[in-house]
C-alpha cells in the first residue's frame, strides 16, 4: 500500500524534477491576509506573488500546505465526524506557475502524474471545465485522450475561481474519480453530484482574467496556474476506499485511540473515533505554529476544536485525559515532513492534557444539566435558545457542543433564541460597566471590543503581519479617515506590536499600504485586551477598512526582549544570592536599560551585587532555549513559577522557563511578554547602580547587549584618559590615585595647620596674648582669617584661650562671602561672661541667628562675611556692656 507520507512525497518529488522551487508549508497563521482567520488553501501564502505585489525567486513552485477550515466563513467543523471527506485540519498538495506556463502544460502534468506515476485508471478519471473553456476542453481531449462524454461542462460559480470582486480570476479543471457504482452518487454536474462515488481530487485553476467589482475587465498580461489536491482525498483512492478515514495516517491515530479506549473504532462510536483523530491534527498543527487556546479569535475556534474532541474521547468511556497521550502516535506519522510538530511536541501535550483536565469538569456539569433540560423532549424538539444561553453562561457549556449533544438525539436548539439572550447580557453589562464612573474615553474602548472583540496578538512568533483597520481614533473620537501629518490611533483586528504591560514598553514600528506611511510611537492595550497603535501619518492616508502592513521595529523589540529576559534572570539570581524573602516589587522593561524593583532591608554590598552580576551571565552563556507553557494558575503556582508584581492573571498563565540548574529550570516566572528565543540572545548582563526606593525596597537599574558593551567601554574609556593623565599604565592606576590621595591629605592638614597658625598669629606672627586688648579690664583678642576650615575654629579658638591664660577670644572664618564664628571664654571667667551670649552678637552682627555651645565655647555663623569687623566689633561691645 502506498502510505500518505510516500504520496506526499512522490508528489513534490515529481514537480521538483520539472524544474519547480519546493516550498515549505506556511503557518496556519496567515502572514499576507489578514481576512482569514486560517490559511485554507494552498494558494494562500502565494496571493501576493498572483496580485504582482510580491516576487519571488522563482517562476514555478510546488508545495504540500497545511489547511484549517473550522472558523469564519470557511468552516467545516460540524461535519466533521459524520461525513467520509470533511476535514478541520488537511494538507492541500499544489504546483504553481507565475506567469510561466499555463493551461497545456499544467493538463500535461497533471495527466502525466494521475494516470503514469501513480498509476490511476483513465477509465475512472472524469474533468470538469467552465462551459465558455473552449481551451481546456480541447486539451482534455489532446493531452488526456478524454471522450466528450467525460469532460463536463460545468455552467455555474463551481468552475470559476476569484480571489475576490477585484483581482486575478479565471475559470478552473476539476479531476474527478469514479468509486464505482457500488457507492451511491451522481457525476459532476447531475442530480446526485454531492454523493461520495465521483470525487474531485484535483481543481486546476486558470488565472487569465482581472476583474474589478465582480467584472472582468481586462486578461492579465501573465497568465498563471494555481492547482489543489487534496492529500487526504487522493491518498483513499490510491488505498483503494472512499472514505478518507480509511487511509493510514488516521487509522494509526484511530486505532491508537481505540487501544486506550477499549472500544471498536469501527462500530457504533466511529463518528467520535474520527473527531478525535482529525481534530488531534487541528489542535497539534495549531499550538506548533503559536497558537493557544483562548476566549478570543483563533485561540478560541482552537478551543472549541479541542473540546469538541474531548467531549467525544468522554463518549468513549475515557475516564482520564485522552487527547495528550494521543501525541506522540500523530508525531510519529507527521513529525518527519513537518519538524515542527515536532519541535512543539511537548508544548501540544501540556496544553492539550491542561484543556481536557479543566474541561472535563464543565463537560460533566454541562451534560448532567442537558440531559435534565431535555428530559422528556422527543427526537425532533427544539430547546429553548434561553436555556442554551444559561448552559454557556452560567456553567461554561459552549453552544457547539449543547447542539453536537441534541445531534446525537435527533434534536436542535434554538439559535435565534439564544442569540437574543446573548445580546441581553451584553446590554445588561455594558449598562452596568456605564455606571462605574469610569472615563468618557473608556466608552470609546468599550464600544470597539464589543464591535470587535479583543485584538489578535500574533507578535510572539513574529514581527511583521498583516491586519484589517476596523477603528480610527482622532482626539479620543472615532473616525473614518486620518491623512498626513496627523497623530491618530489606529486599531487592527490583529498585530504583532506589543501593548504596554506588566512593566514591558510597547512596541514601535511602522504602518504601510498603499501610499501610507505612519509611524507607530508606542502601542498601549486599553481595557487589557485592545492594541493600540499611538501613530502619526507620515504620508498618504488610512480608511477604516484598509489593508495595512504592520512592522515592528525589529532591533528595538530585540534589545526590549533582551531586557525583559534579563528581569527574570535577576529575580532568580537575587532569590538565590539573597534569600527567598526576595521578590519584584516593580519593573520598567524599555529598550535602553531596565530597572528592577524587589523586596530586601539594606544595600546590597559590592561583592554581592558582584556575584549576582556574574549568576546572571553564566546562565546567558549558557545559551539555554527560553520555553514557553500554558498552564492554570493553580498549577503554574504550585510547580514553583513565580508571579509578577502587578499582573493580572486569567484561569491560564504562560508560564516561562529559562536556564539552567543542576537539575532545574534557572528561573520559572508567569509573563505575557516577549522573550528571547535563547538566553545568548542577551549577549551581556550588567548593573549600573543599587539604591533604595522605600524602606523595605531596593532598585536595581542595569543594562544589556550593545548597550551594557558600551557602558563599560565608557568606563574603559575614562580609565585610559585618567591614566594617561597621570602618565601611568592603567593597571597601575589605583595605586597611583592612593598616592595622591595620601599627598592631598598631608597637604591639607600642613594648610589647615598654616592657616590656624595664621589665625592665632596675625600677619606679624604675634602670639594673641601679646596682641590682647583691655575690654573693662578683661584681655580680648580676635581675628579674621580668610579660608581657614569652619570645622578648624574651635582649636584655634582653644589655643588662642590657652595663650592668653585669662580673657575671651573670638575668630572668624571667611569662605566664599559667608562667615563663621567661634567665640572662646577661659574657665576662670565663665561666671562674669557667657561665649553663648557674646556668640549671639556677632552673629547678628553676620545676618545670622541663633549659634549655641557652652558658657566657654560657642561658634554660628551667617551670610554676610564681609561685616565680619563689625562682628568682632558687636563682641567686643558686649563684653563691656
Amino acid at each position: 500500500m502506498t502510505s500518505t507520507n510516500d504520496i506526499r512525497r512522490s508528489f513534490l518529488d515529481f514537480f521538483g524534477n520539472e524544474g519547480h522551487a519546493r516550498v515549505p508549508s506556511s503557518p496556519l497563521v496567515p502572514q499576507n491576509d489578514p481576512t482569514l482567520m486560517f490559511v485554507n488553501a494552498g494558494m494562500v501564502p502565494f496571493k501576493n506573488v498572483f496580485t504582482g505585489l510580491e516576487t519571488r525567486a522563482y517562476s514555478t513552485a510546488v508545495s504540500s500546505q497545511k489547511c484549517v477550515r473550522a472558523g469564519g466563513k470557511h468552516n467545516d467543523l460540524d461535519n466533521v465526524g459524520y461525513t467520509a471527506r470533511h476535514h478541520t485540519f488537511f494538507e492541500m498538495l499544489g504546483n504553481f506557475s507565475f506567469g510561466d506556463y499555463f493551461k497545456e502544460r499544467a493538463i500535461e502534468l497533471a495527466w502525466r502524474l494521475i494516470t503514469k506515476e501513480w498509476g490511476i485508471s483513465p477509465e475512472r478519471l472524469t474533468a470538469t471545465v467552465y462551459h465558455t473553456d473552449d481551451d481546456a476542453f480541447a486539451l482534455w481531449k489532446k493531452i488526456a485522450g478524454l471522450p466528450e462524454s467525460r469532460i463536463i461542462r460545468i455552467p455555474t460559480k463551481d468552475n470559476f475561481w476569484a480571489m475576490g470582486d477585484n483581482g486575478p480570476c479565471g475559470p478552473c479543471s476539476e479531476i474527478f474519480f469514479d468509486h464505482g457504482d457500488h457507492i451511491p452518487g451522481g457525476p459532476p454536474g447531475s442530480p446526485d453530484e454531492d454523493g461520495d462515488r465521483f470525487v474531485e481530487i484535483w481543481n486546476l485553476v486558470f488565472m487569465q482574467y482581472e476583474q474589478e467589482a465582480g467584472e472582468i475587465v481586462r486578461d492579465l498580461p501573465r497568465p498563471s496556474i494555481d492547482t489543489g489536491m487534496g492529500l487526504e482525498r487522493v491518498a483513499a483512492v490510491l488505498q483503494g476506499t472512499h472514505d478518507n478515514y480509511e487511509i493510514d495516517l488516521f487509522q494509526a491515530l484511530i486505532g491508537e485511540a481505540a487501544e486506550m479506549t477499549k472500544t471498536d473504532a469501527k462500530g457504533p462510536m466511529s463518528a467520535s473515533h474520527r473527531v478525535i483523530a482529525d481534530h488531534l491534527r487541528a489542535s497539534g498543527f495549531l499550538v506548533a505554529d503559536g497558537v493557544l487556546p483562548s476566549n478570543e479569535g483563533r485561540g478560541y475556534v482552537l478551543r472549541r476544536i479541542m473540546r469538541r474532541a474531548m467531549r467525544h474521547a468522554h463518549l468513549l468511556g475515557a475516564k482520564d485525559p485522552l487527547m495528550y497521550r494521543l501525541v506522540p502516535s500523530l508525531v510519529s506519522q507527521m513529525g518527519g515532513a513537518f519538524p515542527e510538530l515536532t519541535r512543539a511536541q511537548p508544548l501540544i501535550e501540556e496544553t492539550l492534557k491542561l484543556e481536557e483536565t479543566r474541561f472535563r469538569q464543565t463537560l460533566e456539569t454541562g451534560l448532567r444539566l442537558l440531559d435534565e433540560a431535555t428530559a422528556g423532549m422527543g427526537e425532533g424538539a427544539v430547546l429553548p435558545g434561553e436555556t442554551a444561553f444559561k448552559l454557556y453562561d452560567t456553567y461554561g457549556f459552549p453552544l457547539d457542543l449543547t447542539e453536537d449533544a441534541l445531534r446525537r438525539q435527533g434534536q436542535s436548539v434554538d439559535k435565534s433564541g439564544f442569540d437574543t439572550a446573548m445580546a441581553a447580557q451584553k446590554k445588561a453589562a455594558r449598562a452596568a460597566w456605564a455606571g462605574s464612573g469610569a472615563q468618557a474615553d473608556d466608552g470609546v474602548w468599550f464600544d470597539i471590543a464589543e464591535d470587535f472583540g479583543a485584538t489578535e496578538f500574533t507578535g510572539y512568533t513574529g514581527d511583521t503581519a498583516q491586519a484589517e483597520v476596523i477603528a480610527i481614533l482622532k482626539d479620543g473620537a472615532r473616525a473614518e479617515s486620518a491623512a498626513a501629518g496627523e497623530s491618530v490611533v489606529i486599531l487592527t483586528n490583529q498585530t504583532p506590536f506589543y501593548g504596554e504591560s506588566g512593566g514591558q514598553s510597547g512596541d514601535a514600528g511602522t504602518i504601510v499600504a498603499n501610499g501610507l506611511k505612519a509611524v507607530v510611537e508606542t502601542t498601549s492595550k486599553p481595557l487589557g485586551k485592545l492594541h493600540a497603535h499611538q501613530t502619526r501619518i507620515a504620508e498618504g492616508s488610512v480608511r477604516v477598512g484598509d489593508v495595512v502592513q504592520l512592522d515592528v521595529d525589529s532591533a528595538r523589540r530585540d534589545r526590549i526582549r533582551a531586557n525583559h529576559s534579563a528581569t527574570h534572570l535577576l529575580h532568580a539570581a537575587l532569590r538565590r544570592r539573597l534569600g527567598a524573602h526576595v521578590t519584584q516589587k516593580g519593573s520598567l522593561v524599555a529598550e535602553d536599560r531596565f530597572r528592577f524593583d524587589f523586596s530586601h532591608q539594606k544595600a546590597l554590598s559590592a561583592e554581592e551585587i558582584a556575584l549576582v552580576e556574574a549568576d546572571v551571565n553564566a546562565q546567558v552563556r549558557g545559551n539555554a532555549a527560553v520555553n514557553t507553557r500554558l498552564m492554570s494558575h493553580a498549577d503554574a503556582i504550585e510547580a514553583g513559577a513565580m508571579a509578577l508584581f502587578g499582573e493580572k492573571y486569567g484561569d491560564e498563565v504562560r508560564v516561562l522557563s529559562m536556564g539552567r540548574d543542576v537539575d532545574a529550570d534557572y528561573s520559572v516566572e508567569l509573563c505575557g511578554g516577549t522573550h528571547v528565543r535563547a538566553l545568548g540572545d542577551i549577549g551581556l548582563f550588567k548593573i549600573i547602580s543599587e539604591s533604595a526606593v522605600s524602606s523595605g525596597v531596593r532598585r536595581i537599574e542595569a543594562l544589556t547587549g550593545e548597550a551594557a558593551r558600551l557602558y563599560l567601554q565608557g568606563q574603559e574609556d575614562r580609565l585610559r584618559d585618567a591614566a594617561a593623565t597621570l602618565k601611568v599604565a592603567p593597571a597601575d592606576l589605583p595605586t597611583r590615585v592612593q598616592t595622591l590621595v595620601e599627598e592631598r591629605r598631608r597637604l591639607e592638614r600642613e594648610l589647615a595647620d598654616a592657616k590656624k597658625a595664621l589665625a592665632l598669629g596675625g600677619g606679624a606672627g604675634a602670639a594673641p596674648a601679646a596682641e590682647a586688648e583691655d575690654v573693662a579690664g578683661t584681655k580680648f583678642v580676635a581675628r579674621v582669617a580668610d579660608g581657614l576650615d569652619p570645622k578648624d575654629l574651635r582649636g584655634a579658638v582653644d589655643e588662642a584661650k590657652k595663650q592668653l591664660g585669662s580673657g575671651v577670644a573670638a575668630i572668624i572664618a571667611v569662605n566664599e562671602g559667608r562667615a563663621s564664628i567661634a567665640v572662646g571664654v577661659t574657665d576662670d571667667l565663665t561666671a562674669r561672661f557667657n561665649a553663648v551670649t557674646l556668640l549671639q552678637a556677632g552673629v547678628a552682627a553676620l545676618g545670622g541667628k541663633g549659634g549655641g555651645g557652652r558658657p566657654d565655647m560657642a561658634q554660628g555663623g551667617g551670610p554676610d562675611g564681609d561685616k565680619a569687623a563689625d562682628a568682632i566689633a558687636a563682641v567686643k561691645a558686649a563684653l563691656g556692656a
